[in-house]
């Protein structure tokens, strides 16, 4: 479910990806995968669990359960919020100026009235509920190997990427985010 589509069901596990304005870069031009782990810790402390991610230099792909009572799109939409800040600022401190400017005119109108400065990331969310472990482990199978696929080529394999939960599944490894096993955490 993607484009602006809203997911009205909570206390259920989601694929979701948001991408940054136009694919730009923008998460590797200004080195913000700090700020998206202090994004996860947040999402975390709020109840939410995270079975799996990747951070791609211009998009964020998660496997997340929502607990009861809390909602995914908001969820994603403070996400947005809290890192496109950080991105513009890290920008401004880079002194990115075509790059701000680009970023300055995508804002719509309607938007600008309502105090949006600058569109750093695409406005809408791809949101699918996964409605069983097969569907699960397709998804994270699908993430995982992302940096790996087509024109990235972010590591020589998919376990070996820093941005990655891949790691944590296949070797046990340590993740920069707090990850809990899907299987364990669905059978608790």
């Amino acid at each position: 479910m993607a484009v602006r589509t809203r997911q009205r069901i909570d206390g259920a596990t989601f694929y979701c990806t948001f991408t940054c304005w136009q694919w730009l870069p923008l998460i590797a031009r200004t080195a913000a995968y700090d700020h998206i782990y202090n994004w996860m810790h947040i999402a975390q402390t709020e109840g939410f669990r995270i079975f799996g991610y990747v951070i791609m230099p211009n998009h964020v792909h998660l496997v997340i359960h929502a607990p009861e009572g809390r909602s995914i799109n908001k969820l994603l939409a403070n996400a947005k919020r809290f890192l496109a800040y950080e991105i513009r600022h890290r920008l401004m401190q880079q002194d990115e100026r075509v790059l701000l400017e680009t970023l300055k005119a995508a804002v719509r109108p309607s938007d600008a009235a309502r105090g949006q400065g600058y569109r750093v990331f695409m406005p809408s969310s791809d949101i699918r509920e996964c409605y069983d472990e097969a569907m699960i482990l397709q998804k994270l199978d699908y993430i995982h190997t992302n940096p790996v696929k087509g024109k990235w080529m972010l590591a020589e394999n998919y376990l070996d990427y820093p941005h990655s939960s891949a790691g944590f599944y296949e070797r046990g490894d340590p993740t920069s985010a707090a990850v809990e096993h899907y299987q364990k955490a669905l059978r608790a």
